[in-house]
């Protein structure tokens, strides 16, 4: 009985023991207010020499600096307490009419790499980095030509870098765009993620975050693609196109009217473009509202061919004069074909353009390596390769336009 009692008495006090450790669970932790919680990053090529940089990271006597261009970063950091926190009131000390310059703290400094500047930032500061709120990273496009191979290595090390954050182009410096303050949002980030998300939302641009371009770059038949913005009048952000890449090297930008054409050829939804349709004297303004697409690849005289199927859907918006009437069925076919025939240019031009640099957005390859991986095993094999090849494919793109609504007034 001694026995028993001492092994109940053993297994009642087994449990408690093994679970002190686990009540010291926040020994190491970390206020939010303690770090230096950065919102967003601005990647340029540094214009000052290297007098700016202190010896942080290595010794000039015994460890040389990387013989490599230096970079400017730009970061914007969360002031604590001073970000409001609701539509119509403050958060901490701060009320509803917060401005951008009492929200964030914007700091630059330059470095060999971004992990050299980031710890030349971290020198300036008394809190701790904090990458797990990066929401918006923009890079010049002189770094994105150059390439930023040294940017996508440091982020996706970082076990605190989203890949739901918004990475861009920037065709000037891209510090401006960190340091623009719009009216229309107090923490200037906010603007920037606005102005995309609500484009992806209303298909005016696909979904590229930044895991999806890395893991769009790693593929062997496809390249990646990341928004192209311009810094306009009054503050104000303009989506001016997709970025194309060929491998990390931004290689060359498409305009706004051609990221339709991306989008019509990847199957992506909703439609958001409208585009104008000269007929009979007319002009009239009609809508995308919903696209498909469908692409069959065959090897044809040792190369791949595609063939690429799209269908739109599109609504009539408005008419400049009352010389149609949109009641006739024969019109509406002729509209139907008009319009198709100049989107049909637009979708073609794009491809021809992607060809020309050897950069396959559409994922063209992706549909070889899936559907004739014979081929792509014998002849193609590596990235490089397909990236020559994609330049001779030979690409069709057939469209069709077919108009559902035309509106209350049909006259």
């Amino acid at each position: 009985m001694t026995g028993n009692r001492w092994r109940r008495t053993a297994c009642r006090i087994f449990p408690l023991l093994i679970s002190f450790p686990l009540l010291g669970g926040c020994w190491d932790r970390l206020e939010l207010e303690e770090r230096a919680v950065i919102l967003g990053v601005a990647v340029d090529d540094a214009e000052s020499g290297p007098a700016e940089e202190g010896d942080v990271t290595h010794m000039p006597d015994f460890e040389p600096a990387p013989e490599q261009p230096m970079y400017r970063l730009t970061v914007q950091i969360a002031l604590p307490g001073r970000i409001p926190l609701g539509p119509g009131g403050g958060g901490g000390g701060g009320g509803g009419t917060s401005k951008p310059s009492e929200t964030v703290w914007i700091v630059g400094v330059t470095g060999h790499t971004i992990d050299d500047a980031m710890m030349n930032l971290q020198q300036k500061l008394s809190a701790p980095l904090f990458l797990g709120h990066l929401r918006v990273i923009v890079v010049s496009e002189k770094i994105a030509r150059r390439g930023f191979s040294n940017l996508n290595d440091y982020l996706r090390r970082n076990p605190e870098v989203r890949r739901m954050a918004w990475m861009m182009i920037s065709a000037g410096k891209a510090e401006e765009v960190i340091r623009t303050h719009p009216p229309l949002e107090r923490v200037p980030t906010m603007y920037v993620i606005s102005t995309l998300d609500n484009a992806a939302r209303t298909g005016k641009f696909p979904q590229t975050f930044a895991g999806m371009f890395w893991s769009n770059s790693s593929k062997k038949g496809q390249e990646g693609v990341l928004p192209y913005v311009r810094l306009k009048e009054e503050q104000t952000l303009e989506i001016a196109g997709l970025a194309m890449f060929r491998s990390d090297r931004m290689v060359a930008s498409s305009s706004p009217l051609q990221i339709a054409a991306y989008m019509g050829i990847k199957h992506i939804n909703p439609g958001g473009y409208r585009g104008i349709v000269q007929i009979g004297g007319d002009s009239l303004t009609i809508y995308s509202t919903h696209r498909s697409s469908k692409i069959r690849v065959r090897i044809r005289d040792g190369q791949p061919a595609f063939t690429v199927d799209i269908g739109i859907e599109a609504n009539v918006e408005e008419k400049s004069n009352e010389s149609v009437s949109l009641s006739n069925e024969t019109i509406l076919r002729e509209l139907e074909k008009i319009g198709g025939q100049s989107t049909q240019e637009l979708y073609q031009g794009l491809v021809e353009k992607t060809q020309q640099y050897g950069s396959d957005i559409f994922g063209f390859g992706e549909y070889v390596r899936a559907k004739k991986p014979g081929f792509w095993n014998a002849q193609v094999k590596t990235k490089e390769k397909w990236q020559r090849m994609y330049k001779e494919a030979s690409i069709d793109v057939n469209l069709k336009i077919h108009i559902r609504r035309i509106g209350m007034k049909a006259e």
